[in-house]
């Protein structure tokens, strides 16, 4: 799946700098970066040099103002999108735009660019968007931390954080295809800082995001038996800017290649792997157990979004890993308890061989979610 990655503003910048150094190392994707601070940019060391740009007749954040990023989102949009010829937009089989919410950069930018890249192409614009974590924090997502909420008047809100976080939503409302939603407030751990927790909430929004995009149209050695390909993925993120949640679990297995055991080279080695191997007979139950295993992990765990299963419209499983351990009968039997979830036929499923990796995967998307508690509070508090 050959896909754009744009990240907008200080926070979506850092946040796909750090996904795409982390994971996306693979030709079928190409990174952006797009902000009106030219220091962020420079952070940004993964990306490209000419990937990156800066806009705007100004350097530095815009301090929570999101009017003033609105109007210059709108007056920068096309300028913004043509930067994209520096890489192949006419063979894009999806956009992924991201951006931290509670932002004015990223938050006034992104509906506009979003519009923009509508017009032009004809491939669906996902967002791929980062909750607050706190209403006094700007750039939660940001690996590094920035200073867009700082010399803001807070007077003029009660909350101007959650207040731009719910306005940006707003304004994405009908132009965007899907929202993929990362809640930040929900994987920190109890007394984590931001800045403590950042490595680890970057991985995690890594391998959900990395995972979901590149099990598309794989065409590796070693072949599905159902694949799953773009027509698949757009049927159940849909195009009505439904808000959409991931789920991810793995269980290691014992292979012959155990030397690896670092996450992030064994999601590299899972989504870029060209070689295939003989793959050794494995007990049917011990099968069977680690593909429910991580099926029920992924499906009942932790998402991107914590939400209720069962208020979810569609839902896709891809359960993955060494060809040997993804036993058909326990996949059929994870997507039938996924519909019964659910309660919606609405439901695909597909898995994805990987000789090389020692783990089998589950990634579960519930696409149609509502209502979700977490945004209802996002909206009442900013709102106030």
């Amino acid at each position: 799946m050959q896909l754009e990655v744009i990240g907008v503003g200080g926070a979506g910048c850092r946040i796909v700098d750090a996904i795409y150094s982390d994971t996306w190392d693979g030709s079928a994707v190409e990174a952006f970066a797009f902000d009106t601070d030219s220091k962020s940019l420079r952070e940004c060391t993964a990306i490209p040099a000419d990937h990156r740009y800066q806009y705007a007749d100004r350097d530095g954040g815009l301090y929570g103002d999101l009017g003033r990023g609105v109007e210059l989102g709108k007056q920068y949009a096309e300028e913004l999108s043509n930067k994209l010829v520096r890489g192949q937009p006419s063979l894009a089989d999806a956009f992924l735009v991201v951006v931290g919410l509670g932002g004015a950069t990223g938050g006034g930018a992104a509906p506009a660019l979003v519009r923009e890249l509508q017009i032009l192409y004809d491939a669906p614009v996902y967002v791929l968007a980062t909750l607050p974590a706190t209403d006094t924090d700007s750039d939660p997502s940001a690996p590094l931390a920035t200073d867009e909420s700082r010399e803001f008047d807070s007077s003029e809100s009660p909350s101007p954080v959650m207040a731009n976080a719910t306005r940006t939503l707003e304004l994405l409302d009908g132009l965007a295809t899907a929202v993929i939603c990362f809640d930040n407030a929900a994987w920190l751990r109890t007394g984590e800082s931001l800045a403590e927790g950042r490595t680890r909430l970057n991985q995690a929004l890594a391998t959900h995001v990395a995972t979901l995009f590149t099990i598309v149209g794989d065409d590796g050695e070693a072949t599905a038996e159902t694949a799953i390909d773009t027509n698949d993925l757009e049927r159940i993120l849909g195009a009505e800017t439904d808000v959409v949640t991931l789920g991810f679990a793995e269980q290691h297995v014992e292979t012959d290649g155990d030397d690896e055991t670092d996450v992030g080279s064994r999601l590299k080695a899972r989504l870029f792997s060209s070689k295939s191997s003989d793959e050794p007979s494995v007990d049917r139950t011990t099968a069977i157990r680690a593909v429910e295993t991580a099926i029920r992990k992924a499906a009942h765990g932790k998402h991107t979004l914590e939400r209720e299963p069962e208020n979810a419209d569609r839902a896709l499983l891809v359960v993955g890993g060494p060809p040997a351990w993804l036993n058909r009968q326990a996949i059929a039997d994870g997507r039938r308890d996924l519909e019964s979830t659910i309660g919606s036929t609405q439901v695909l499923g597909g898995d994805a061989p990987r000789p090389d990796d020692d783990a089998v995967f589950a990634l579960v998307v519930l696409a149609g979610v509502g209502p979700i508690a977490r945004l209802e509070e996002l909206v009442a508090v900013g709102s106030s």
